[in-house]
């Protein structure tokens, strides 16, 4: 039956009425961030040593299908792969064997054996804890300077046991992070702890989401990963700059997640994914964003399924970078760890560990 143009008129009419009503809804309500502007930088041209490849592609899984979100991977003295999982375990992969080693209760996310033999976690939910070679979990901290950690997100230990961890943010917890993006204000802490005297040192605040971090070869400084702006910053630990914080490499082309000491001198920077022109446009316009803010979640702009990891040098030069374009085989990718010519590469929403061949 063919519809009059009165009626089709009117459907018009009351369909621009009930966006504009579900706008103003959008508007008026509440928004659970306090949003400000800011200009994202030019995004990098992705050539040279970023051009795209296909290095990623055909990737060996591991536990796939097994373990649920290993955010980051370590091994240890024999070559075991450890991750954690939603369910709050930390599992290790032996060959084709899985065990659970550990739950922590929580949501275990960064990863890094001490010298002691026991493996420091960055719990977003519990805090920074030990678990011991026998599986037994302790608390070492989970409040600093009067402040619960909100989201203890990755962590790196010193050849003399010194811990540095990062508290992403101290207002949106574990789940939350895009409010955290959509805010773009700066909850992160960048923190040291001390296993002798028990003590907690926040050694730079006001991060842009404080993720991934580790130590240079050396033990000079220590770089911590500024997710929401592109960039990766670095406090000094030693020399004339001791204590001060600047920037190791900014600009890069997506979101840096974990970051990690190749030990040979080099950093590799795991992106979860590339740069977002949805999310770049928002940037700037609070208003907007608290009207997405306010949309049901699935409403909210997606990363692209793109696989990309960085290496950068210890003055922050792109060497080289490793992609999966189409995102079939690797994407999302969360952390990077090299061991004997591989990286093993993990998955906050995965379910598998990525083996790469270097």
């Amino acid at each position: 039956m063919a519809i009059s143009m009165k009626l089709l008129l009117r459907l018009v009419l009351l369909l621009v009425l009930g966006l504009g009503l579900f706008a103003a809804y959008l508007v008026v309500t509440p928004a659970p961030i306090d949003p400000v502007a800011w200009e994202p930088p030019p995004v990098p041209e992705m050539t040279g040593p970023l051009a795209p490849n296909e290095r990623m592609v055909g990737a060996t899984l591991l536990a796939a299908g097994k373990i649920d979100g290993p955010e980051d991977v370590e091994t240890d003295a024999q070559g075991r792969v450890y991750g954690g999982t939603n369910a709050g375990e930390v599992l290790r992969v032996d060959g084709e064997a899985l065990e659970v080693f550990a739950n922590t209760g929580g949501r275990p996310l960064g990863l890094d054996f001490a010298p002691s033999g026991a493996l420091i976690v960055a719990d977003a939910k519990k805090g920074l804890l030990s678990v011991s070679p026998a599986g037994e979990v302790s608390t070492l901290v989970d409040t600093v300077d009067g402040v619960r950690l909100g989201f203890t997100d990755d962590v790196a230990v010193a050849a003399d046991g010194t811990i540095y961890f990062t508290d992403a943010s101290d207002k949106f917890g574990f789940g939350d992070h895009m409010l955290d993006l959509l805010e773009g204000r700066p909850h992160g802490r960048l923190i040291k702890y001390d296993p002798q005297t028990k003590t907690s040192t926040v050694l730079a605040r006001d991060l842009y989401f404080a993720n991934g971090v580790a130590l240079s070869r050396d033990e000079s400084y220590v770089a911590v990963n500024e997710t929401y702006r592109y960039r990766i910053s670095r406090h000094w630990l030693k020399g004339p700059k001791a204590g001060a914080t600047d920037v190791l490499v900014e600009g890069l082309p997506g979101f840096p997640d974990g970051v990690a000491q190749s030990g040979r001198g080099t950093f590799w920077i795991a992106m979860f994914t590339v740069r977002n022109a949805a999310g770049d446009f928002l940037a700037p316009r609070p208003l907007l964003k608290r009207m997405v803010a306010n949309l049901p979640r699935a409403l909210w702009p997606k990363p692209a399924p793109y696989g990309l990891v960085i290496e950068i040098d210890e003055e922050g030069k792109v060497l080289q970078s490793l992609h999966d374009p189409s995102g079939d085989s690797v994407h999302q990718v969360t952390s990077v760890h090299e061991r004997d010519g591989a990286l093993y590469l993990g998955h906050l929403h995965r379910d598998r560990i990525s083996k790469v061949s270097l």
